[in-house]
């Protein structure tokens, strides 16, 4: 999220608190497991999306011909799950819950999962229908 003050532009993502220096965000107990939920999720997404690059490049060269890549499009479908998880409870918990700014909106990073959410489920679909030529 990010808004502004009175010392000017103020951002918060899943780890810090940034104005003019970042800190630690802050988060009250009640909505701490949640954060810690959407930081595991993207984590796990990043994951399995390395693991997926590589599974891809593995079976790129060990695949026989007219085979399809099942394994590549799994993992990718468990990145875009992991993102759906950790981009819904994101938005469903800490959109607009800005405390120190006025005008809290949706930064460049919230836009960005959003979409990432949608090319990881578009690519492992892809994986899932491409047969090796």
């Amino acid at each position: 999220m990010v808004g502004s003050s009175n010392i000017g532009t103020i951002s918060t993502g899943l780890w810090l608190l940034c104005n003019n220096t970042c800190t630690q965000l802050p988060v009250s107990s009640q909505d701490e497991a949640s954060l810690k939920a959407v930081q595991a999720f993207m984590i796990l997404s990043i994951i399995f999306s390395v693991v997926a690059l590589v599974l891809f490049i593995i079976q790129l060269f060990t695949l026989e011909k007219g085979k399809r890549f099942y394994m590549t499009g799994a993992f990718m479908l468990v990145c875009w799950m992991c993102i759906l998880i950790a981009v819904s409870i994101y938005t469903a918990r800490f959109t607009g819950t800005m405390v120190y700014a006025t005008n809290p909106h949706h930064g460049y990073c919230f836009i960005l999962a959003w979409i990432c959410f949608c090319f990881s489920f578009t690519i492992g679909i892809l994986y899932l229908v491409l047969r090796k030529k």
